[in-house]
């Protein structure tokens, strides 16, 4: 077991239950992306990942690990630079505001980062939403003291899967990232980990993420984050 000294955790199905949280509002911004065409946004919410005989979105779908920018040129796909970039700041309000109101904290995932603050760890989160979806939502948690940082996709050059999130942790931590673990429910999470050297890349099975697809890139896999801390060695 490497000396982890900080974790950095993905947001959505990681601390935030992702079904329940997030097909409403992923429908509503379908269905304005389909002009009110109740077929053709349920074309698009199935583009994006969403399985309708399953109700639930899929593992590394879009939707689920994509940033609002690949949404954008998925659902619109017509627009030019300048239009696009408009919409995703759209997608950026609507996912920030309405992601944090509807937020649905996973159980007994604000007791787990509770232990894990008390005992001296440097705690962030690393996801492809916006930075202020990911603080707004923390703070909707009532946890958000607890984090020392929320790297969102528009806070770093280079989202997950790339290591950027690692590397400004490490900056501002001041820690190495062998002693950083990566905890998350997809694949681009643990990519991550493996791109930036992270010490430990912790799969969860609280999100979209599966065993199997989870498997290949995880050194444990745990049911959420409420088994952490047992794992680390925290009472």
């Amino acid at each position: 077991m490497p000396d982890i000294k900080g974790i950095l955790f993905d947001k959505d199905g990681t601390l935030v239950d992702f079904q329940k949280t997030w097909f409403a509002i992923g429908d509503r911004m379908a269905l304005r992306a389909a002009g009110g065409d109740r077929a053709r946004a349920d074309t698009l919410m199935a583009a994006a990942g969403y399985d309708f005989e399953r109700h639930c979105f899929g593992a590394d779908s879009v939707f689920a690990a994509g940033t609002n920018a690949d949404i954008v040129a998925l659902w619109y796909p017509e627009l030019d630079a300048a239009p696009r970039q408009e919409m995703i700041k759209t997608f950026d309000v609507v996912t920030a505001e309405q992601g944090a109101e509807q937020a649905v904290a996973l159980p007994g995932a604000a007791d787990a980062i509770a232990s894990l603050h008390r005992a001296g760890i440097r705690l962030g989160v690393a996801t492809n939403d916006s930075t202020g979806g990911a603080e707004k939502t923390l703070l909707a948690l009532g946890i958000a003291q607890m984090f020392d940082a929320a790297y969102g996709y528009d806070a770093v050059a280079n989202p997950k899967p790339a290591a950027d999130a690692i590397h400004a942790f490490c900056d501002l931590t001041g820690l190495k990232p062998a002693e950083i673990a990566i905890v998350g429910d997809n694949r681009h999470d643990l990519e991550m980990a493996r791109a930036g050297g992270a010490g430990l890349a912790v799969g969860v099975l609280s999100g979209t993420g599966t065993r199997e697809t989870l498997q290949p890139l995880a050194d444990v896999i745990l049911d959420s984050i409420v088994d952490l801390p047992a794992y680390l060695g925290i009472g």
